[in-house]
């Protein structure tokens, strides 16, 4: 399932927890925040930061609620490449530069698909939220992400 650059969506190839606390898929949740032109938008977010927890991803989850998210952190930035194998819900997918901007939304990825979602430049992570968030929050390339590393 993973590959170099790739992961299952996890990369190809949310409880009820307090931050700061393991998720109850056992990861570290972190906040996270997006800040784009209709505000601040706060996340709770599991990372992702194992290659095995990478594969997994959010495969085989029901739901996600609208505040809480994934995240895949790359040390050192990588062209990142997902697929939606395994994943039953629509996510957004927020590429994330070293910098700290968004570098490109893909949004609404297609559940189940083995198409690959790819981020089109070296990025430092990728954020999986609920499908359709980010057009709801208006959350776009060029705005500023910010968390816990």
């Amino acid at each position: 399932m993973l590959s170099a650059g790739a992961a299952a969506c996890a990369p190809q190839g949310s409880g009820g927890t307090a931050v700061g606390e393991r998720s109850p898929a056992g990861l570290d949740q972190v906040p996270l925040t997006i800040q784009s032109r209709s505000g601040t938008h706060r996340f709770t977010v599991e990372v992702a930061r194992s290659p095995e927890q990478q594969a997994m991803g959010l495969m085989h989850r029901q739901s996600l609620a609208g505040d809480r998210g994934m995240l895949f952190p790359y040390d050192p930035p990588q062209n990142a490449s997902f697929w939606m194998k395994n994943t039953l819900i629509p996510l957004d997918l927020v590429f994330i530069r070293e910098n700290g901007t968004v570098a490109l939304v893909a949004a609404n990825t297609v559940p189940l698909s083995l198409d690959p979602i790819v981020s089109l430049e070296p990025v430092a992570a990728v954020l999986e939220i609920a499908g359709g968030r980010a057009a709801e929050l208006g959350i776009e390339a060029g705005d500023k992400v910010q968390w816990v590393r």
